[in-house]
């Protein structure tokens, strides 16, 4: 190969890989936020489900603890 031909390539080749690697690094960087997101909800909705699951014993407790008084008095 001629050195005028090397001298392209090495001048060109950047000039094609740089867009490509910025937009695959834009999709890992969305793919990332995306996954971040999902699990911090995910996190959010378990922690919620346990309290309200909590609130729920508590309820159904108190319900019970009043039905036993009741029939006490009875």
């Amino acid at each position: 190969m001629e050195w005028q031909v090397i001298v392209a390539l090495v001048i060109i080749l950047p000039v094609i890989l740089f867009p490509a690697a910025f937009v695959w690094y834009l999709n890992v960087g969305g793919v990332y936020a995306a996954v971040k997101e999902a699990r911090k909800r995910r996190t959010t909705e378990e922690k919620e489900a346990i309290e309200t699951e909590k609130l729920a014993t508590h309820l159904l407790v108190e319900e019970q603890y009043r039905i036993q008084r009741t029939k006490n008095w009875q």
